[in-house]
């Protein structure tokens, strides 16, 4: 049995070895598809595709229908970019380009209610349309968020150690493609990128806080499981649908032509 979304946070935490994707596409099909075949979570990309609030919101609905558990990368963290993914029934966020300690502690305050100072409200989906009283919403609420800071630029490095070690905070996910960008690398195998890469990995197992990462295939997350890594994101559901086309093009292609 596949397990309730609602754990993401406890086995992501755990250590568990979770597969998951980047949703792109603003409709909730692909969520299902991914769901259905058995992933353990989607991030909603905010960041980088035309999501608005009802399009996170119908596909965050498809994500609890196929059991699967609802991430959004938000465009930007926020207090009320945070709150409106939580508030439409996020699993947990991807809050990008978490380069200090300030700005880690400010992720997380606006993603608790207690210790923070997350905008309260048990009328959306994340409170049952009401069915959660007031504390109940509260609890349920903190123990299920999962607050993910992307690692992605090099001034974080300089204060990784304090940043992962930042209380609320449940792990980091680490940002290579901004990483080669930023310190003009040939990519995400640079040697530049694969030592930031192993820092912060080798911080957030000093602090007890899990990984995650994009890899492209089973065997590159071998190579950084091996490392302490846990959640992977292999590609995106136009990645899929890109490289089974492609696949297919080039089947047809190699037919004879009469």
């Amino acid at each position: 049995m596949t397990p309730a979304p609602a754990s993401f946070r406890a086995r992501f935490l755990a250590g568990d070895l979770l597969l998951g994707a980047f949703i792109k596409t603003p409709t909730p099909h692909a969520t299902e598809i991914l769901g259905g075949v058995g992933f353990d979570f989607v991030v909603i990309d905010e960041e980088h595709a035309p999501f608005d609030r009802v399009t996170i919101d119908t596909v965050l609905l498809a994500a609890r229908a196929s059991q699967t558990a609802g991430l959004v990368r938000v465009a930007e963290p926020t207090p009320a970019r945070l709150l409106a993914a939580l508030d439409d029934g996020a699993a947990g966020v991807l809050a990008p380009h978490v380069a200090s300690v300030e700005k880690a502690k400010d992720v997380v305050a606006a993603c608790r209610y207690r210790g923070g100072k997350r905008g309260f409200s048990n009328s959306p989906r994340a409170g049952g349309y009401g069915k959660l009283g007031v504390w109940d919403h509260v609890d349920a609420a903190d123990a299920s968020v999962a607050v993910i800071a992307m690692i992605e630029d090099p001034e974080a490095l300089d204060a990784i150690d304090a940043i992962v070690a930042v209380e609320g905070l449940d792990g980091v996910f680490i940002g290579r493609g901004d990483l080669t960008v930023a310190m003009g690398a040939t990519g995400p195998a640079d040697p530049r990128v694969r030592a930031a890469a192993q820092t912060i990995t080798a911080a957030a197992r000093t602090a007890g806080k899990p990984v995650c990462i994009m890899v492209a295939d089973a065997k590159e997350a071998q190579d950084w499981r091996a490392l302490g890594a846990s959640a992977f994101i292999v590609g995106s559901d136009q990645g899929f649908l890109r490289q089974s086309a492609l696949r297919t093009r080039t089947e047809f292609s190699a037919l004879p032509a009469r």
